[in-house]
Parts: structure tokens; C-alpha cells; sequence
């Protein structure tokens, strides 16, 4: 049995992260919260199966910055420092924070399969965004509905953590990389990871298909 991990990594032990445990039969196996690294690390080493699984970690945004509201709301949307006028001072424009990175290169060359994902990107490409502010209440119902009915995703009816579902999301990746990796590019490097996603959405194209058998 093959099992694929998402993990939806927050920048800093003070919001939860979300692990998510998918097997090869689409079960969801494990939901939980965490929140230092040293409790991912404590998951990640205890888990027994962690061999045959491959792992999905997301990029959390650096979240350390000079002050200044311009700053807080630009920061996430700075591609590339390209204005000498605009010095990168205190690392305002870097956009994803490293944490974790030294204990995730140490699975790997223990032999564990480990890719790393943009959640914003990802989601934009399985068609999981709202038209809901980000990580509201109602972009939250809006995302586990979806994972429900067009994901086949077994999930209570009430409200599950975020991170939660985002973690979902990353284990969909995981799977999609292992059992149909002619679907997934990698669209850049962070820190000597591969970033993965979508070529393009699996239920889009199932649904073209199911429309062209019909005409």
C-alpha cells in the first residue's frame, strides 16, 4: 500500500499547520493539526509507513518584514526585486520562508520521496478557488464541499481546520506525482526542492471526456 502525505506548512509555530494522510484507495487515512517543527519532525519519524509514502509540503510565505501596512500587503506579490529603488531591506521581498528545510533534505537522503507545492497556485490549478476572501469561513465551507462532491474526499459534514483541507490538497499532488506523473510539472526550485503541480485538473478532464462521449 502506497500512502500520500500533504502538508500544508505555516511560517511560524504560531498558526497551525495541517498534515493529511491519503492510501492508494482514496482513503483519507489521518487529519490532524500541528504546530512546531519539532512536532512535524516527531510525526514524520513516528509514522510507521513512512517509507512507502510519498510527501507534499507546501511553501510558507515569510511572514518577517519591515513595518509598514505597503509592506505587509505587497510582500506576497513582489516576483522579483528588479528596482534599485526598492532595496531588499531585511529580506522584505523574499516571498517563501525556509523553515523546515534542513529536516525535509534529511528525509530525502534517507530515501523518502518529498516535493514541495505553491497551495495558491495548486488550488488555482485543481479549479478549488472562491470567489470568498482567502481562509474565511466561507472560503473554508466553499473548499471542503469541493473536495467532498468533485474530490470523492469522505469528510464530515462539519467544518474542518484549514490547514486541514490544504493539507488535502497536497496529498491529492502526492498521489497525482506517484500514479499519473505524466499530469504534473515542475514549475521551479525552491532551496533544492522540486515545486510540483498540475499539467491540468484530473476532474476537468474527466468532465470534457464525459462530455464528448455524450455529443
Amino acid at each position: 500500500m502506497k500512502y500520500y502525505i500533504g502538508l500544508s506548512l505555516m511560517a511560524n509555530s504560531s498558526m497551525d499547520s495541517g498534515v493529511a494522510i491519503l492510501d492508494s484507495n482514496n482513503n483519507l487515512i489521518m487529519l490532524d493539526k500541528l504546530y512546531k517543527m519539532n512536532d512535524i519532525a516527531f510525526f514524520f519519524d513516528n509514522f510507521s509507513s513512512l517509507q512507502y509514502s510519498k510527501i507534499c509540503v507546501s511553501l510558507p510565505w515569510d511572514r518577517t518584514m519591515l513595518e509598514g501596512k505597503w509592506r505587509v500587503l505587497s510582500k506576497p506579490y513582489q516576483l522579483v526585486a528588479t528596482n534599485k529603488l526598492m532595496p531588499n531591506r531585511a529580506n522584505w521581498t523574499q516571498r517563501y520562508s525556509s523553515r523546515g528545510g534542513e529536516y525535509f533534505s534529511n528525509l530525502i537522503e534517507r530515501g523518502i520521496s518529498v516535493d514541495r507545492f505553491e497551495l495558491y497556485l495548486t488550488r488555482q490549478t485543481m479549479h478549488l478557488n472562491s470567489c470568498y476572501l482567502e481562509r474565511t469561513p466561507a472560503d473554508c465551507k466553499f473548499l471542503q464541499e469541493v473536495l467532498r462532491n468533485e474530490w470523492n474526499i469522505d469528510l464530515p459534514n462539519n467544518m474542518l481546520p484549514m490547514s486541514e483541507m490544504e493539507a488535502i490538497v497536497g496529498a491529492l499532488l502526492a498521489r497525482e506525482s506517484v500514479e499519473n506523473s505524466a499530469n504534473t510539472r515542475i514549475v521551479g526550485k525552491f532551496k533544492n526542492f522540486n515545486v510540483i503541480d498540475y499539467k491540468t485538473c484530473p476532474q476537468h478532464s474527466e468532465l470534457v471526456e464525459q462530455e464528448l462521449i455524450n455529443i
